[in-house]
């Protein structure tokens, strides 16, 4: 179905017209940050996409891919290309939530308790392999993701905006990992798969890499306070009625794929939260805004739904039997709810 119907009336084109000229404005640093992260990290441009999604939105970022597909140096360079600070946290199974956001350290001489802050204390963290760690440690990151704070003794420290957290796993080996709570993965705003490069980006990955020679260096193009009215022109990115409807019909197909005439309903276990609505409408409107327009259309959420309700969908043991993952139960849905 076409959807020009979603896009802004003459009614409304002059109000959409400042947006867009704020959102051109706002978004000029998009083309030279992604060609600066493109000196260091060959392909990748959905991955890149989502990751800069995530960091207007205000979302954070679950990575899942096989070793080697460059999914810490990406996020490395994303955090050099804005003037962030940044902490790398390498999760094992050993490691105690103290290792994460820190501990009250006594001191005798002065006989006081003193704070030490984790790593956690950062802009970008960077949790790395997130699932080699036990609950206990996992469950330390759920004040931090949601709250943008973190409690230590009796007292409660807030983190610094912006705050986002941008985790990898491995999916292929289990033994040694744990698996992440529901709780923790709705924390998530995006759930990125990162996939293997062309072969034409391959050989670029081997000319670029193939040697002992220092490899590229991101520069720094942004601060915080470019993010940070970024942000406050996403914010203002128009959403018609008949796409916050179709945002709301895709989530709700999740509960009651029968209303949509899909037989989904034996193989859906949990179905998405109103979570997922708000993130939908958040990444969304990020995605708009680094297209530079000031207005979502239905193919941003149709772009961007996967990511969102990937891990926000859990399938049943009769899907795993027939080889049904959560993907292709949101293509099923993506496929059957009318477009406005």
């Amino acid at each position: 179905m076409s959807n020009t119907n979603s896009i802004p009336s003459a009614s409304q084109h002059a109000s959409i017209q400042t947006i867009n000229q704020a959102v051109q404005q706002a978004s000029a640093w998009v083309q030279p940050v992604r060609r600066e992260i493109g000196r260091v990290i060959v392909g990748q441009s959905q991955l890149i996409e989502r990751l800069l999604v995530g960091l207007l939105a205000n979302g954070h970022v679950l990575l899942e891919g096989v070793p080697g597909l460059a999914k810490t140096l990406a996020l490395k360079t994303l955090a050099a290309t804005i003037q962030l600070s940044f902490k790398r946290i390498q999760f094992t199974p050993d490691m105690l939530p103290a290792d994460i956001i820190g501990t009250e350290i006594y001191h005798p001489r002065d006989l006081n308790f003193a704070i030490k802050h984790g790593p956690v204390f950062a802009n970008l963290i960077l949790a790395d392999e997130i699932n080699r760690a036990p609950a206990k440690v996992q469950s330390a990151l759920l004040e931090a993701m949601q709250e943008h704070q973190v409690t230590i003794g009796d007292t409660t420290h807030p983190l610094p905006e912006p705050f986002l957290v941008l985790a990898t796993q491995n999916p292929i080996e289990q033994e040694g990992t744990y698996a992440l709570p529901e709780a923790q993965v709705d924390r998530f705003m995006l759930k990125v798969i990162v996939t293997y490069p062309t072969p034409a980006e391959e050989r670029v990955i081997i000319d670029l890499m193939g040697t002992t020679d220092a490899k590229p260096q991101a520069n720094a193009l942004l601060g915080v306070e470019d993010i940070i009215k970024s942000r406050q022109v996403v914010n203002t990115v128009y959403i018609d009625d008949k796409v916050k409807d179709y945002i709301i019909s895709l989530v709700h197909a999740t509960r009651e794929p029968a209303a949509y005439q899909l037989d989904l309903r034996p193989y859906i276990q949990y179905a998405a939260s109103p979570r997922a609505s708000i993130a939908l409408t958040l990444a969304a409107r990020a995605l708009a805004f680094l297209n530079g327009r000031g207005y979502v259309t239905p193919q941003d959420i149709k772009s961007i739904a996967p990511d969102v309700l990937r891990h926000r969908v859990a399938v049943t043991y009769e899907a795993e039997a027939e080889g049904l993952a959560s993907e292709h139960i949101i293509q099923k849905i993506l496929d059957a709810v009318p477009v406005p």
